[in-house]
């Protein structure tokens, strides 16, 4: 799944995390996921959101939450083979 990771200016605000969760993290389908660290495991790239004129990361993989951390990490996806 492809994964757009973009800095949250809106921190602290109603809705949008404590001061500190700083990273929005979207998935294909338009989930946001709010935490304080993000970490990229795979290839990744820039580019613009032209609707919000804002700067994102992008990289294909699979997440992994540590909620206890408040840490997304993007890694390889994994192959199951039968």
């Amino acid at each position: 799944m492809k994964y757009r990771v973009r800095f949250n200016k809106s921190a602290g605000q109603p809705g949008r995390g404590t001061i500190d969760h700083k990273w929005r993290v979207f998935d294909e389908s338009g989930k946001e996921y709010l935490c304080k660290q993000v970490v990229i495991e795979v290839s990744s790239w820039t580019s613009i959101d032209t609707n919000a004129n804002d700067w994102n990361f992008e990289a294909i993989g699979e997440i992994d939450i540590d909620r206890e951390q408040s840490k997304i990490t993007i890694k390889s996806e994994s192959l199951a083979f039968d």
